[in-house]
């Protein structure tokens, strides 16, 4: 059954959950957008460090509020730990769970599937498990879904790309196939990425984490390794001809670009087309990057934030070093962002080009406004459901939709 979490005004003006205490407050808003650009900026907490942003406008930028009216919708609450969203053709939501399933769930009723079978053993400890998924651009013709998942191996345990057919009756995954393995293969449980989309040309990209522990995160750094990178790949899971490493000796040919944690948000501007990706600091730090090919993003060599115990990460601590890129954005204390997409459309003006991003311990979706590629205003969305938001998508009627750790599916629309 669905469940609709609202705020009416007597004029039944309708503002999200996370809207202003004062009712005189949320109508002035409504009466008067330009109140929105003096806002401050929305985290008050103090930051774990002192480090200093690299230009202004870095961090903790202006506070913006969203004026137009919209609504927050709980479709279900029947999901068990979801994690990906992908849109089939007819409106309806494939998700995937992390213990190993994908459901299909119905937007209007609110009905969720049975587990769709035939998708190969994950690896569900910590953070692993059947992480992001994504349909073929000819779903309609080929049914064909493409997941990031960690397998589990004689060695360890890795992040995979596989795909496989959605069956005509929906109830299992035929003929699935892993076609992209990250390698060397870790004895760990955590930082795995799990982000996997298309392009206009119709190949994946794909996020890769670093494994997280001190000894494995290195290999961010290094091009012969899977760690820590975003990489493009073709169906088949074969490097896409022209990526920036092609053809240089001890790089893999796959790698689109290097230095990263734990990326496991992945958009392209529906404008400029520009890929942009996020990704988890370690306490403190976390980044949005504009993603361009070939590039260093830093980690562990330069970062906003501090071991998770206090200490400092590397020797020097940098912020800051030539050939390495800075993110665009940095969050201190954490986002914890997940997945993430840029809003398009007109049913509500103002979010058109705006950047939202899930926060699992911040327990928000952040809306972040862009201008020429710099963040000038963020807003928090939901903060008082207390969820961990972990992915979100624009389907085609224009609605966002949100799936929570916690087990629900959230739809946002004007």
């Amino acid at each position: 059954m669905k469940l609709i979490y609202t705020t009416l005004l007597v004029s039944m003006i309708i503002i999200s959950c996370s809207d202003l205490n004062s009712t005189t407050n949320q109508k002035q808003l409504n009466d008067d957008p330009k109140s929105t650009d003096t806002l401050p900026p929305v985290e008050t907490e103090e930051a774990n460090t002192d480090f200093k942003p690299a230009f202004e406008g870095q961090t903790r930028v202006a506070g913006v509020k969203t004026t137009s009216p919209y609504t927050t919708e709980v479709i279900t609450e029947e999901l068990n730990k979801p994690w990906g969203i992908a849109e089939l053709p007819d409106g309806r939501l494939l998700i995937t769970e992390k213990e190993g399933v994908m459901r299909i769930v119905n937007t209007e009723s609110g009905e969720v599937s049975e587990a769709i079978s035939g998708i190969p053993a994950v690896d569900s400890r910590a953070q692993g498990g059947l992480l992001g998924l994504t349909i073929d651009p000819d779903f309609a013709s080929n049914r064909m879904v493409y997941w990031a998942f960690t397998e589990q191996v004689k060695e360890g345990n890795h992040t995979a790309i596989a795909k496989g057919e959605l069956s005509e009756d929906e109830k299992t995954i035929q003929n699935a196939k892993v076609i992209y393995r990250a390698s060397p293969s870790y004895d760990g449980i955590r930082h795995y990425g799990g982000r996997v989309i298309f392009d206009k040309e119709g190949n994946l990209f794909a996020s890769i984490g670093e494994r997280s522990d001190k000894e494995p995160r290195v290999q961010a750094q290094h091009l012969n390794s899977s760690f820590g990178k975003i990489i493009r790949i073709t169906t088949d899971g074969k490097p896409v001809a022209g990526n920036p490493f092609e053809g240089q000796p001890d790089a893999r040919p796959e790698i689109y670009t290097y230095g990263h944690r734990n990326p496991q948000g992945l958009a392209f501007h529906p404008e400029t087309g520009e890929l942009w990706s996020n990704e988890f600091g370690p306490r403190g730090g976390d980044e949005l990057n504009l993603i361009k090919p070939g590039k260093n993003y830093g980690w562990p060599v330069i970062t906003y934030g501090i071991e998770y115990a206090g200490g400092k990460i590397g020797e020097p601590v940098l912020q800051q070093k030539e050939g390495m890129e800075q993110p665009v954005y940095y969050w201190d204390p954490v986002l914890s962002p997940s997945g993430m997409t840029f809003y398009k459309g007109d049913k509500i003006p103002e979010w058109e080009n705006n950047l939202f991003l899930c926060g699992l311990n911040s327990n928000h979706i952040a809306r972040i406004v862009l201008e020429n590629n710099k963040v000038v205003g963020e807003e928090r969305i939901l903060v008082k459901d207390d969820e961990r938001f972990r992915d979100i998508i624009q389907g085609k009627n224009g609605a966002l939709y949100v799936v929570t750790d916690e087990g629900k599916l959230y739809s946002i629309t004007n």
